[in-house]
């Protein structure tokens, strides 16, 4: 691919807006990694963003690149894409989790990074050709995939826990995870700081392979990158997105504290897995179905349907949503970029 010419204005100006949507992710899918604790009480809302903001950032040293290089080179064919289209991908993205956010629906910034990216690529393209299906494809399947594996492990870790403390009266059992509730919000948090800002440090790559200054040999990123999303996703985080955390934490199951280490624990392994095999899920979708997993396992009546059938509408209309968004942008941003 010839790389193209791309002003240092126009290079410096994507990149941050490429950040702010990092950020966004941090400060809207926050409510994920610290829903759980804050509902059962183990820390305050300012205690728990910090604490999930600094196990977001150390998921740095943790996990490859395995899912910046599928966003980066396998979601769409790095020829069709451009500066522009890497404006239109950001900024539907970014408005999409701006409107998510304003209605308290926690909806996935992973997915809406996809779809716009998507959208932007097929607008500019004038057809699908652009799309790689087998990658983008395994994305979709994962939107049915990963909340039901979070459901099946949030809710057999629930079982698994009743039948050990079969013996023990709920209070006691609480006593036990005082502790290991952090330590399983701890996993999670690591987990979403290795999902989602490897998202964005795989847009900025695709920005630089366009520009030229990078191959799709990871060893071409710069260092700068990978701690630039990753301190951001954590700033996010940190500044946390309060409307919703109470969906998360409180409306679709009472959370005690070992139903809310049993889903975070849950949506940990599972996130886990897909960050390890380079599959880009969604830590909202995961975390979801955890919590859904884990009310199931004690009263299918504990769990509010209602709210998460519509929880399930939002997860649909996102990538359509954020690629319809960022077609526009796509066409705005031809005017001056």
């Amino acid at each position: 691919m010839e790389p193209l010419t791309i002003s240092l204005w126009v290079l410096v100006l994507l990149v941050v807006v490429a950040l702010a949507f990092d950020f966004m992710n941090g400060f809207h899918d926050g409510a994920n990694s610290i829903s759980t604790i804050v509902a059962t009480g183990a820390l305050t809302p300012r205690q728990a963003v910090i604490f999930a903001a600094a196990f977001n950032f150390a998921a740095l040293w943790v996990f490859q690149l395995k899912v910046a290089a599928t966003i980066g080179k396998g979601t769409v064919d790095p020829q069709f894409v451009d500066h522009i289209v890497i404006f239109g991908a950001l900024m539907g993205a970014i408005a999409w989790n701006v409107i998510t956010w304003y209605f308290g629906i926690p909806s996935s910034s992973s997915h809406a990074l996809i779809g716009g990216l998507v959208g932007a690529t097929v607008v500019k393209a004038g057809g699908f050709s652009p799309i790689v299906w087998s990658g983008f494809g395994k994305i979709l399947v994962f939107i049915v995939v990963s909340p039901l594996v979070g459901f099946l492990i949030g809710g057999l870790l629930m079982v698994a826990v009743a039948w050990l403390f079969r013996s023990r009266t709920p209070h006691q059992a609480s006593n036990y995870f005082r502790y290991g509730q952090l330590f399983a919000a701890a996993a999670y948090s690591l987990g979403h700081g290795g999902n989602d800002a490897q998202k964005t440090i795989g847009i900025i790559w695709l920005l630089l392979i366009t520009a030229g200054t990078a191959t799709t040999d990871v060893a071409t990123l710069p260092m700068w990158v990978i701690y630039a999303c990753y301190g951001a996703i954590a700033w996010g985080t940190y500044l946390g997105g309060w409307r919703i955390v109470k969906t998360m934490g409180t409306k679709i199951t009472r959370l005690t504290a070992v139903s809310g280490s049993c889903a975070s624990m849950g949506g940990a392994i599972s996130l886990a897995l897909a960050t390890i095999g380079g599959i880009p899920v969604s830590t909202t979708h995961t975390i979801t179905g955890s919590i859904v997993g884990v009310g199931t396992a004690q009263d299918v009546r504990a769990v509010r349907w209602a709210i998460t059938f519509n929880l399930v509408i939002a997860w649909v209309l996102t990538i359509p949503a954020a690629g319809l968004i960022a077609a526009l942008f796509w066409v705005i941003g031809r005017s001056f970029l």
